[in-house]
């Protein structure tokens, strides 16, 4: 158990991310676009937020690491935390894009 209390006493001062404090993408709690199927690219809609919210999380980590290496900010660890959000959030993008590119890979493969 020592082992895991400095890892818990670190995690502490970490600010913790609420699902109330996303950014509105158009989806219900299941995940999918409540009209997702005739709504007029309401899917579309989606994946644009998605792709530009890691965009965003990639450019506040370019952000706080030149402020870091320039020395206008001593906050090394919210540069580092910054971006591996911004990489995690990066692969998970591609993970969607490459499960999205099986479906339709399936699908085309599919006779009717």
């Amino acid at each position: 158990m020592s082992s895991i209390s400095p890892v818990n006493s670190a995690l502490t001062g970490l600010p913790l991310i609420r699902p109330e404090s996303l950014p509105p993408t158009g989806a219900t709690s299941s995940g999918l676009s409540s009209g997702a199927v005739g709504s007029g690219g309401s899917f579309s809609n989606m994946l644009d937020g998605l792709v530009s919210s890691v965009g965003a999380k990639e450019a506040t980590a370019d952000d706080l690491t030149r402020k870091v290496l320039l020395g206008q900010s001593g906050s090394l660890h919210q540069s580092v935390i910054a971006m591996q959000e911004a990489s995690v959030a990066f692969s998970l993008m591609v993970q969607v894009r490459n499960k999205l590119v099986d479906s339709y890979q399936e699908l085309m493969r599919m006779q009717v």
